[in-house]
Parts: structure tokens; sequence; C-alpha cells
């Protein structure tokens, strides 16, 4: 039988986040199935039963029989009291499955020991072709795990928790007088939940999961965020940032490290040393990613392992002297000479650079060398084994025309020669069936292509004094970005309705000024760079003004987009790209 008065939903209840609903004004639906026992396969339910209730009213009740298609076994019959004659005019499952389905409807699913009853029910729905609505499921089970000690109860068993809360419903294994006697433990778990702040369905899901003490007890640092994209900042006791991290929505983002899916134990640590919580609003997320990085620079937090250290950047010069040589330097610098990079460890510089003197006859040596070689200059040179000026007597001119301006070219045009080089003595090394030797120089290739990749797309958009962009939200209004020389200098959100145009002339006037410098980043670190790139290249980004055009060199380092993918993904040992 189905006894269920209709109820109109709040517009409050239909628009709130289900996680952020009080407990007071969620919906639950509380069931209990009688069984034949054995595994879930689709059938063997032979009563069901379900209320339900919220705010402490009852809103409805669905209970009957079921046949199972299937002999009650007599340990059965003796426990439930549900006998074969009893369920032999009953419906069978498929019958009652549409109805059950439609009254836990936009409800939150409730069971003493849920896995069990969910499981059942979910075999059948896939047993029939009924699709699982897949609710929000509060296992009662769990909750009195957490909410009472063993002092209080030796079990957790319905009729242990009945009787200990003094319920008016005592359960009987029948289905409606169980889900009854459950409703009324639920009732009195959610009483005793308030002194552990659970307050929200989303607090009491996660309160039921596997919660460490020291996040139960700062749980509290997630109170009073706001749900806009932006940037968090775990802050210990003396103001110092612990952790920064960004979010399209800072409160859900925050109260996720309170619960049971935050098992990292560094951020567990984190959390026993934070005292609060600070949140930057920013317009969007490209403007939170890029504060993030900028406050993880500025400050270091020790719990963040990734961009803490933009300034460790290296990068590959060809020095600016009769005959130039590559060095590794932190620092860009407006003196004449070419560049390469930037790489993230000074490994991956020396790869490239290896690759480099494969290629090119560019001298090793670190001595000063005049315009005119006449001796050799060091103990390689008189081994034979240098392949620059000291060796061969070649002149300023000769050795740029053969070392330093095919380097210089790579870097800002086409590294087409010193590929075509690689490839050549891969292809040796590969008939010779030397293919660790070819591996190492496969390695150095795809480190040389990735810098001279990655800087010339750096190049392209940090040249331009300003670009001007917007992207379409999904509800209709636009994100708003102001870059100059790859840096972001200004970000808003048109809200939908609200002509774009006026809010980003609002948001030029006021924009950070920028001035250009050295090098492929000359305003900004890599990676915000890199960030902004990856905004601006989505399709649904428009560009609204450019200072001038926006392009890559025709026949430069992208179109070996390809080769670099097969250099990285080829065998670390064997073969070759």
């Amino acid at each position: 039988m189905v006894e269920q008065p209709f109820v109109q939903g709040t517009i409050d209840t239909l628009l709130d986040d289900p996680a952020a609903l009080s407990l007071r004004r969620t919906t639950f639906v509380v069931v209990d199935l009688e069984t034949t026992g054995g595994a879930p396969d689709g059938g063997g339910i032979t009563e069901i039963g379900a209320v339900k209730v919220r705010g402490g009213e009852e809103l409805g009740v669905l209970a009957t029989l079921v046949n199972p298609g299937a002999p009650i076994p007599p340990f059965v019959t003796v426990l439930t009291g549900i006998t074969q004659a009893m369920v032999a005019p009953a419906p069978p499952i498929e019958e009652v499955l549409p109805s059950f389905l439609e009254f836990i409807r936009n409800a939150v699913l409730v069971a003493h020991n849920a896995p069990y009853d969910v499981g059942f029910l979910k075999a059948a729905c896939a047993k029939f072709g009924y699709p699982w609505p897949n609710p929000t499921v509060l296992d009662t089970v769990a909750l009195a795990r957490r909410a009472l000690t063993r002092e209080e109860v030796p079990n957790r068993k319905l009729g242990t928790l009945a009787a200990y809360f003094r319920t008016s419903r005592q359960p009987s294994h029948r289905a409606r007088a169980d889900a009854e006697a459950t409703v009324d433990v639920l009732h009195a778990l959610i009483a005793r939940l308030g002194s552990y702040r659970v307050h929200t369905l989303g607090d009491a899901v996660e309160f039921a999961r596997a919660v460490c003490p020291e996040q139960r007890r700062k749980r509290h640092l997630a109170e009073g965020l706001p749900h806009v994209p932006g940037v968090y900042v775990f802050r210990a006791a003396d103001g110092r940032p612990l952790y920064v991290g960004t979010s399209g929505d800072i409160a859900t983002r925050v109260r996720s490290y309170f619960t049971a899916a935050e098992k990292r134990a560094r951020m567990s640590e984190m959390i026993a040393a934070a005292e609060r919580v600070e949140a930057v609003e920013c317009a969007h997320a490209l403007e939170a990613e890029v504060r993030e990085l900028r406050l993880i620079a500025a400050h270091a937090p020790p719990y963040n392992r990734r961009s803490k250290y933009p300034e460790r950047v290296v990068w590959l010069k060809l020095t600016a002297e009769a005959y130039p040589r590559l060095s590794t330097v932190r620092t860009l610098a407006e003196d004449g000479a070419a560049y390469l990079g930037p790489f993230g460890s000074r490994r991956a510089a020396e790869q490239a650079a290896a690759a480099a003197h494969d290629a090119l006859p560019l001298r090793q040596c670190t001595h000063k060398l005049s315009t005119r070689v006449t001796t050799p200059a060091c103990a390689l040179a008189e081994l034979g084994r240098c392949p620059a000026p000291c060796e061969h007597r070649i002149s300023v001119e000769e050795y740029h025309a053969r070392a330093a301006v095919p380097f210089r070219d790579a870097t800002v045009g086409d590294p087409g020669p010193l590929v075509e080089a690689l490839m050549a003595r891969l292809e040796t090394l590969s008939a010779a069936r030397r293919y660790e030797e070819a591996a190492v120089l496969r390695g150095r290739l795809a480190a040389l292509l990735r810098a001279a990749i990655r800087m010339q797309r750096l190049a392209a958009l940090t040249a331009l004094a300003v670009v001007e962009a917007a992207r379409r939200t999904a509800d209709g209004g636009w994100e708003i970005a102001v870059v100059r020389h790859g840096r972001l200098a200004g970000a808003a959100t048109a809200a939908p309705g609200i002509p774009p145009r006026p809010v980003l002339d609002a948001v030029r006037a006021t924009a950070e000024t920028v001035l250009p410098g050295p090098g492929p980043v000359p305003s900004a670190s890599p990676a915000e760079t890199e960030r902004i790139l990856a905004w601006l290249e989505r399709p649904e980004t428009r560009l609204v003004t450019t200072s001038g055009g926006w392009a890559s060199p025709v026949r430069g380092a992208g179109r070996f987009r390809e080769l670099l993918t097969r250099a990285e993904s080829a065998p670390s040992a064997t073969g070759v790209p």
C-alpha cells in the first residue's frame, strides 16, 4: 500500500546545493527489505517497507510484500514470519520497482546497514532494465559507529539502538516496522550529530565515513567561505601560509580537506598545523590559477610541492664573443646573446646542450679565444677531439656560419638543421644496432625540441604589448582577461545579460602596467604565461584586441611537435623515433 500526501517543495529546496542542505530540510526515505537471504542477484526480496520523512514529519509510506519467485527458506520464515502463502499473491519485484523508484525520487535513501539493502535494489533494477537513480545514501550503522561509543552501546544492531534511544517503535524483522524504527533511530542520531558540528547533509555523509579526529576538530575552518572561484590559503597560528590552492568553488574545495576523501598524509599534517583559512575571491578560474602561482612563488608554502621556486629555471646561453659557446645561466640579460629555455632543471638544460653539441661544431672549452686562433688552447684540442676553432683554426666568420648562426636560428626560428643532423646520426646508430646510444641521443633531441617549441610559443605571446580576450561561460556570461607581455594584468566577469564591452573598458582602465623586458618571459613566470596561453587557445575564447600580429615562425619549432611526441613515447633503450 502507498500513503503519500502531495507536498510541494519550496523554491529554496530546489535551488540549494544538496550537500549544503540542512538535515532539518532534507527529505529522507528510510527503507528496509526482507529477503530470502543469499547474495543480491535481482531477486530474493520478500518485502519492502519505506517511510518518507522531512523535518521530523512523516510524509508518506510505501509497504508491500513481494513474490520472490523462489521458495522462502524455513529459517527465514521463523525469523520474519513471512510464509510462502503470504507472498504467493504478492506482485513480483519488477512490478513494485516503478512505484518504489518514484517514491524515492529527489530524496536521500537511508537504511540500517545500507550496503545490503541498496545492493538488492540495484541488482533488481539492473536485472529488469530500470536505471538506478544513484541517490545519496546514508547508513545509520555508520552514523552510529561514529556518534556512539562502545561504552554507550555494545553493538550497532537496530534493536540495540532502538532500545538505547528508547524509541516508540521497535523493530520486528518486518520491513515496515523496521523502517519505522530506523526513522526514530535516524532522528535520535541527528540530534546527537549537532555536538559534532554536523548540520548539513554533506556533513552527515562525510561524518559517516572514516575521518580522522584532527579533520573533524578542524572542520570549522571551512565555515563561512564563499562559493566562488578563487584562491584559498591555509595559515598557521603565526600567520605563515602553509598551503595555497585554487578552485572554482572555494567553500566546497576547502570542505573536502576535512572529509574521508582526503587521505594524503602531507595534507593531514598541514591540517593539524592550520589555524585559519583565507579566501581570495577571483573573477574567474584563470585569475584564480594565476594568483595561486604568484602566492606560491611569493611565500613558498611548505606543503606546496609544485611552482614553489619559479626563479630556479635555467637557460642555455650562447655567449656573445668571438667564438661563442654554450653556458647554463639563471637569468637573462640584454647582452646580444642567444638564449634557449626556460628549463625546469639543470639536467634538462644539459641534455639540450648535449644535443646542440652533437649537431653543431660548438666549442665546449671555457678558454677566452681571440679572433685569431693559431695554436691549440687545451688538451682536448691537442687530442683532436674538439670540433671548435682551436683544432681546426677556422675564422670567426666561418665559426659563426657553421655553429653560432644555426643555434641562434633554432631558438627564434627554424631548428631544422639541428634536427636533420641529429636524425641522421640516429639512423646511423640504429643501423649499427647501437640502441642504447640511440636512446641517449633521442632523449637529447627531445630536450632540445621541447625547449625550442616552448620558447617560441611563449615569445609569440609575450612580444605583444596587449591581448584582450573574452570567453563565454555556460550561463551566458563572459570571462574577460587583459594580458600584457604575457602577464595577466586585469580580469573580470560580465554576468549574464550584462554587455561585456563596458566591463572590458573598465578592466583595461584599471589593469596593471607591465613593462617589456628581455627573453620570452619578460614580465611573468613561465608557468603563468603558459596558463594564459592555455586559456587563450581554448576554442570558446575570443580575441577582442591585440597590439600586433600574434604568430609563430612558419618554419619554427612547432612543426616538429609530432617528432617530439614520437621521441618522448619511444622505448628508453631500444629503437629510434
